[in-house]
């Protein structure tokens, strides 16, 4: 191939050659600048992979016949065998310029995925995107069952897998004014005042959310330390739920975390293990209006009760109530917030002070 593109040139006559070259040049001048403009993100890599799980085995299932594609022919469907089960899907983003000084892995809460930290509802750059421009090295990850981490059957999960009303987030996630602010109909909603929240584009946010139990947390707690035995070295950056198997991740791991930032988690580790932490800076960060909703007022005490029990035992914990700072509105999603951006970069200044940013 590549001598049928070289005879094919020498055909061409000098001046068109210099012409072509000159327009490719142009092409190019042009094409960088634009480039520039758009701040692309330049990676050095980014994959996948999955990490953990266990293989169990069922028996005394019956066997049938079953049609897998109509139409089809009919097939044996042996149900007895070894599974496959409780993995967790991991994808990273290595950025070409790498300033944090350890990999930044983003747990997110319950019934979603990692979605949470990619484009926002309304199609803006999420955490994921502004942290790998930052230099962050960024693991983000679905949790054992749930996304691509896939799922298990009734006879390895006990209880049932539990949905989210559309009602559900929009009045518990500070979106909406509390109890009874939701309505199908938009105009009739009631909204926090100032919410930053993209609520326009609620019903995109309500297409990642996603089945969970609540009988698998110590799989998902598994799960998630088998990543930081894979990664780290790192800092872990929580959301809600994420936030409680965070604690306890770093309480089994704590000589592998270099801090903690967790946003609005709901709860956290075990007060009489919080010493293990005592050489793990950590960050708490809250919206606005916890006060106004019982359940985050609930687990703000979860939470400050363990920075206290950290503290006793000579931890260092920040907290930052965001309206504190003079940013204002925030939801329970803080990263898909109008104002998420500015939260990235408090975030981002105070990993920077705890000396993980390479200057």
């Amino acid at each position: 191939m590549r001598r049928l593109a070289t005879s094919a040139l020498a055909f061409v006559p000098m001046g068109t050659l210099m012409l072509m070259g000159a327009l490719v040049l142009m092409g190019a001048l042009v094409l960088t600048g634009a480039a520039a403009q758009a701040g692309d993100i330049v990676l050095r890599d980014m994959g996948s992979f999955h990490v953990g799980g266990r293989v169990v085995e069922m028996h005394g299932k019956p066997v049938r016949d079953v049609v897998r594609v109509p139409g089809g022919p009919p097939s044996r469907l042996d149900p007895n065998g070894e599974y496959q089960v409780e993995q967790m899907y991991v994808e990273y983003f290595l950025p070409r310029d790498r300033k944090g000084k350890a990999p930044l892995l983003m747990w997110h809460g319950g019934g979603l995925t990692g979605v949470t930290f990619e484009t926002t509802p309304d199609g803006r750059e999420g955490w994921l995107n502004m942290f790998v421009r930052k230099g962050w090295d960024v693991y983000v990850s679905d949790a054992v069952e749930r996304g691509r981490s896939g799922f298990a059957s009734p006879d390895v999960w006990p209880g049932e897998p539990v949905f989210l009303t559309y009602a559900d987030p929009f009045e518990r996630f500070r979106i909406g004014a509390g109890e009874g602010s939701w309505n199908p109909d938009p105009a009739k909603r009631r909204l926090m005042p100032g919410v930053q929240f993209p609520h326009d584009a609620y019903a995109n946010f309500m297409k990642e959310t996603v089945p969970r139990w609540l009988t698998t947390d110590d799989a998902v707690i598994a799960g998630y330390i088998a990543l930081v035995d894979k990664v780290c070295p790192c800092v872990l950056l929580t959301h809600s739920q994420g936030g409680s198997f965070g604690f306890k991740v770093a309480e089994a791991r704590a000589d592998k975390i270099k801090a903690i930032v967790a946003v609005e988690s709901a709860g956290a580790g075990h007060p009489g293990e919080a010493a293990a932490l005592k050489d793990v800076p950590v960050l708490m960060m809250f919206g606005d209006n916890v006060d106004l909703h019982p359940r985050w007022v609930a687990y703000r005490k979860l939470d400050l009760d363990y920075a206290a029990a950290m503290r006793a035992a000579g931890g260092k914990v920040d907290v930052i109530n965001l309206p504190d700072l003079g940013i204002t509105g925030n939801s329970h999603m803080v990263m898909m917030d109008k104002n998420n951006d500015a939260v990235a970069d408090v975030i981002h200044k105070w990993l920077a002070d705890q000396g993980l940013v390479i200057e």
